[in-house]
Parts: C-alpha cells; sequence; structure tokens
C-alpha cells in the first residue's frame, strides 16, 4: 500500500516535470559534449520527441519506467490492488499503447526512434550515447547497394 497520505501523493506527483527532466538533461548533456547537435521536444515531429537528431533523422525518448510500463507484466499486478488502479492501469496502458502508435508513424516517415529507460541513462550514459552513436553511424553510412546488381 502507499505510504504517503493522499496530501503528499498529490504534492509529490505534481512536481513530476514533462520537459527538461533530470534523464533528459543527462542525456542531451552528453550528446552535446560528443559534438551532437540536437533539437530539444522537437514538435514538428508525431509525439514531440524529447531529444531530436534532425540531421540523422533520430528520434529519442526518455521514458519514465512508472509512467511507460517498464515490466508491465510485474507492474499491472502491483498496480491492481493500489489505490486508484482503475486510473493508473488505464493511464499506463494507454501511454503504452500511445508509444507504439507514434513509433509507426515516426518509421513511416523515415525516423530512426530510439527508446532509453531513465534508470539506464542515469546509469549507463556512455552506452545510451553509444546506441545513438551507432545510429547515427548505420544513417550516414548504411549499407551501400551494390554497384553491379547482375549477381
Amino acid at each position: 500500500m502507499d505510504r504517503m497520505t493522499k496530501e503528499q501523493r498529490h504534492k509529490t506527483m505534481s512536481h513530476i516535470r514533462s520537459k527538461d527532466t533530470t534523464i533528459e538533461v543527462k542525456l542531451r548533456k552528453a550528446l552535446w559534449h560528443k559534438g551532437f547537435r540536437y533539437r530539444k521536444n522537437y514538435k514538428a515531429l508525431p509525439g514531440t520527441p524529447d531529444i531530436a537528431l534532425t540531421k540523422y533523422k533520430i528520434a529519442v525518448f526518455c521514458d519514465s519506467e512508472f509512467f511507460h510500463g517498464k515490466d508491465w507484466e510485474i507492474l499491472k499486478p502491483k498496480l491492481e490492488v493500489a489505490e486508484n488502479s482503475d486510473y493508473w492501469i488505464k493511464k499506463i496502458t494507454r501511454n503504452r499503447e500511445r508509444d507504439i502508435e507514434i513509433d509507426k508513424e515516426l518509421l513511416f516517415l523515415g525516423w530512426t526512434v530510439i527508446h532509453f529507460w531513465g534508470k539506464d541513462i542515469l546509469k549507463k550514459t556512455d552506452e545510451c550515447i553509444k546506441v545513438i552513436e551507432d545510429a547515427a553511424f548505420n544513417v550516414m553510412f548504411g549499407e551501400m547497394p551494390l554497384e553491379n546488381d547482375d549477381y
């Protein structure tokens, strides 16, 4: 059960940001340090990616574990016994569905979509940067078509 009173929980939840979160800022600073230039909260694309590397057509989303349902099969049963469970299950389920819809739209537009979990960004920032570097490399130097397609 919840260890906080309703008032404490309300205050905590009201301070959750949608932009410039700790995980976004950490990833952006690391990208900038590596020489990548980007747009933040890029509204020109579906889903307003947290980071958009327009030069490479890479959209990066920094997802918090709770709101985007990491390990949903484990989290959902815990929420079912929690207070206001219907609201949270519906909200997180819809977030997960929306993530999939937005990914499909971006892929259709020719963008590479990358999602990182918040804890991965905080604990394994270098690995996240490596994933983005690899994606950029693949965009820039992807498989080149063979000059002679006769064989």
